[in-house]
């Protein structure tokens, strides 16, 4: 199983590899800097080389990178769309230099111009970061689009909205999903019972295709089904609740992928416990 969770990079990014060994697990995903700050200086070639010397040696089979919190690619306003169409042509050039395969990224709200306009927006950001010299050189490096909880105005809450982007952008071929449970179930798709699961799945891979869905955030929801509040809860102790995890985890379909928590960092025993809880569900283990 590819399991992880999302890691710090205080004190270097080498020192996530350090992190997630101490944890047991073998996949991660960090920010690649400040994750509330437009400001991204250029990585020195020897922090990514540290990086990649120490994930070869930890056996992190899986990385990611998690854009910053700042991104809009639907934005209305010209400036903060230039804004988030260049931070996006970053990570797709930090990914390249750190050999990361995936940058994923919340696609943002409409901010009242519709979701029809919105979406074509984002097709438009999207082209835009594919077509940049910055996503030629890293040209092995896919842009994810991790579904919403369907706050205000945000995008992406149904499958249908992340579907139209991936049948509307030209290079097809380099944008995939990420298939968050607590955002999934926020906004309305139960995965608590096989049914459900099953229904949910099902128009997943009518309106995306699950080949395209190359990551898995694990986290439990602290409202319930449809609240479309994004508010993560430790694995088991929210609405999804343990047998639905079990159900996620165990799916013919989703068991192979990538699983990263990013489930609350209460105390230094959070991410052990919540690690621990995933694997006691798993049918192999």
């Amino acid at each position: 199983m590819l399991l992880g969770c999302h890691l710090s990079i205080s004190g270097g990014l080498e020192q996530t590899v350090a992190r997630a060994q101490e944890l047991q697990i073998n996949a991660l995903q960090i920010f690649s800097h400040n994750a509330r700050s437009w400001k991204m200086g250029a990585l020195k070639p020897d922090e990514a080389k540290k990086f990649i010397e120490q994930r070869q040696r930890g056996r992190i089979e899986y990385a990611v990178i998690h854009t910053i919190y700042l991104i809009n690619l639907a934005s209305p306003d010209p400036k903060n769309f230039q804004l988030s169409v260049q931070a996006l042509k970053d990570e797709l050039q930090r990914a390249g230099e750190l050999n990361i395969p995936h940058v994923n990224t919340h696609i943002g709200a409409h901010m009242g111009q519709g979701i029809e306009r919105g979406l074509e927006r984002v097709v438009e950001a999207i082209d835009a970061v594919l077509a940049s010299p910055q996503a030629q050189r890293a040209s092995t490096v896919k842009i994810l689009l991790e579904n919403s909880a369907g706050e205000g105005t945000e995008l992406g809450a149904t499958f249908a909205e992340l579907g139209f982007v991936l049948r509307h952008v030209k290079q097809k071929e380099r944008v995939g999903v990420c298939l968050d449970t607590c955002h999934a179930f926020a906004a309305g798709y139960d995965l608590t019972t096989p049914d459900g699961l099953e229904k949910t799945l099902a128009e997943l891979d009518r309106e995306v295709g699950l080949k395209r869905v190359a990551l898995l955030h694990l986290n439990d929801s602290k409202f319930p089904l449809g609240a479309r509040k994004d508010r993560h809860e430790h694995i088991g102790q929210g609405h999804i609740g343990i047998e639905g995890f079990r159900l996620i985890v165990n799916h013919k379909d989703l068991r192979e992928k990538p699983f990263i928590l990013e489930t609350p960092k209460d105390d230094e025993q959070s991410d052990p416990k919540n690690l621990a809880a995933i694997r006691a569900l798993r049918y192999d283990n």
